[in-house]
């Protein structure tokens, strides 16, 4: 009876069989099932045909079931679900209600718009595992290229062609001064206020793509004058407290640690940005990452 091999026919009737069990009244059974009554009797007849042996006595009163019968009513119930929980479980998976998402964030971008749309999709399923993880980009696109991770968020651009990269948001990038540097009492920072100015930043090989559009935008005619690596912002915003440099920030991050000593300026136009996106194997056939992209998009 549980055999995963059964056929839709040989199913049907052991859930025709299971019914009559229950109301022990072909009449009855045969509304349950949404069926004519030679319908039902020429279903139970062929599943008695497929294990030789009788399951069911007709009487007065409706149907009685032999010894057989009962073992054989026990089993389908058993079977039927075993059956049933399983196709439940493949449709929950296949409609990203269910199953696992391995999820890398980037350091540089919580909060916000990430926050939000992570929140959104474990509202929308909530049975899906998500499991989240912290790096910076270059290691986020590693663990997808490897397989360790299902879905990342990065700063792009990244150069990887076997990832879809899908845009999440932008994001304003600041200055960050000591409080008394002479461009802390400045409203709008012009790019050449900061020519040679001694700098902070995080390591290159953190994110490449990010790196190099930071410095583009920010010192777009050479003058980047990099003093000091600090391994994460939380560091770099310390570092600039203490009057050893300045650095250019993602907005979000920069305002949601509140260093003290620094002082947060804006550029002026153009604004600079850095961007954050979702990234995914684009091959990939796991069903919650389509539904984390739909979100996105």
């Amino acid at each position: 009876m549980g055999d995963a091999r059964m056929t839709g026919a040989e199913l049907d009737r052991l859930r025709s069989f299971r019914v009559l069990a229950e109301e022990l009244h072909f009449t009855r059974a045969a509304a349950r099932l949404h069926l004519t009554q030679p319908a039902l009797s020429q279903q139970i007849r062929a599943l008695e045909r497929q294990l030789g042996t009788e399951l069911v006595r007709r009487d007065a009163r409706g149907c009685t079931l032999t010894e057989v019968g009962r073992l054989v009513a026990a089993e389908a119930g058993r079977a039927l679900a075993e059956v049933d929980g399983a196709a439940a479980r493949i449709r929950a998976a296949v409609g990203g209600r269910d199953g696992r998402l391995r999820l890398a964030y980037t350091r540089s971008a919580r909060g916000g718009r990430v926050d939000a749309l992570v929140a959104r999709f474990r509202v929308l399923h909530p049975l899906v595992e998500v499991v989240p993880e912290t790096a910076w980009t270059a290691p986020n696109v590693a663990g997808l290229l490897s397989g360790r991770f299902d879905a990342a968020f990065v700063r792009p651009p990244i150069d990887e062609p076997s990832l879809v990269c899908r845009h999440v948001d932008s994001e304003e990038l600041l200055l960050a001064v000591p409080e008394k540097h002479r461009l802390a009492t400045h409203r709008r920072i012009h790019r050449a206020d900061i020519l040679g100015e001694p700098a902070v930043m995080w390591p290159r090989e953190n994110a490449a793509g990010m790196y190099d559009r930071t410095i583009a935008q920010v010192w777009p005619d050479g003058g980047f004058h990099l003093v000091r690596h600090e391994p994460d912002d939380e560091q770099l915003l310390r570092a600039v407290a203490e009057g050893a440099a300045i650095a250019a920030v993602p907005a979000g991050r920069a305002r949601a640690l509140k260093v003290p000593g620094v002082r947060l300026r804006r550029f002026a136009a153009p604004t600079p940005t850095v961007d954050i996106a979702l990234a995914y194997p684009r091959d990939t056939t796991n069903p919650a990452v389509h539904r984390l992209a739909a979100l996105v998009r």
